[in-house]
């Protein structure tokens, strides 16, 4: 089992910033790609931004160079800064983390998600 614990969400004036972490625990062996998905009402959850254990990352269109990936390996800890926040921003954020066990087997965890307001 992997735990994850997210943070960092809340109401924000667009224009402005914010910044999510979520920190992954437990036996996470072989920890490839962690990433950030956020959902609204509605529709279907969507991948924001994505970062594997070598760097590289991968963003959707409507957040390329407004947002940043990046991952503290030591720590097993992927972080979102946003800034330039749009009220089309607004949903709710998953962290989502995908590995290995050591037996060979994949695994593939999300957070509890983290509410993202955007409104003056």
């Amino acid at each position: 089992q992997v735990q994850l614990v997210e943070s960092g969400g809340g109401l924000v004036q667009p224009g402005g910033s914010l910044r999510l972490s979520c920190a992954a625990s437990g036996n996470i062996a072989i920890l490839l790609i962690m990433g950030w998905y956020r959902q609204t009402p509605g529709k279907e959850r969507e991948l924001v931004a994505g970062i594997t254990s070598g760097g590289r990352t991968n963003y959707a269109d409507s957040v390329k160079a407004r947002f940043t990936i990046s991952r503290d390996s030591a720590r097993n800890t992927v972080y979102l800064q946003m800034n330039s926040l749009k009220p089309e921003d607004t949903a709710v954020y998953y962290c989502n983390v995908q590995g290995r066990y050591f037996g060979g087997n994949e695994y593939n965890y999300w957070g509890r998600g983290t509410q993202v307001t955007v409104s003056s």
